[in-house]
């Protein structure tokens, strides 16, 4: 796979995401998923996202910046959304928020094995 194909694998993956698109989510999530270091599988990471999704209605994600280096893809996502109740343990309670994401991806088969996130609390913080 060459960065050119990581990089077209990735921005299918956001779309699917945008458009909630779960049934071709194994299009790009290896079974074997980890989320910062922990396995949850393909079924968890679906899970995750739903969840993501039904928390945060209006959820979309935005890539500001994306590096690709065969198998790895890093991304700073970028969001303006509105959670509902608790988000990240802040209560939002539905006010729009905007932060980013910086988030690094190993690939494997063409698909994501790997995901280490770490999203800007601190500008949640500093909205609130």
């Amino acid at each position: 796979m060459t960065d050119t194909d990581l990089t077209d694998t990735y921005l299918g993956y956001i779309a699917c995401l945008n458009n909630q698109d779960w049934r071709n989510l194994h299009r790009f999530v290896h079974d074997e998923a980890h989320y910062n270091g922990e396995r949850i599988g393909l079924a968890g990471y679906r899970k995750m996202l739903e969840r993501d999704f039904s928390e945060i209605p209006d959820l979309y994600f935005d890539i500001q910046l994306l590096i690709s280096d065969t198998p790895f893809i890093a991304s700073r996502l970028q969001f303006n959304c509105a959670p509902r109740g608790n988000f990240l343990g802040l209560p939002v309670n539905g006010r729009k928020v905007s932060f980013s994401e910086n988030v690094f991806y190993e690939f494997l088969d063409g698909r994501i094995r790997h995901v280490w996130s770490v999203i800007d609390k601190a500008a949640i913080e500093a909205q609130l």
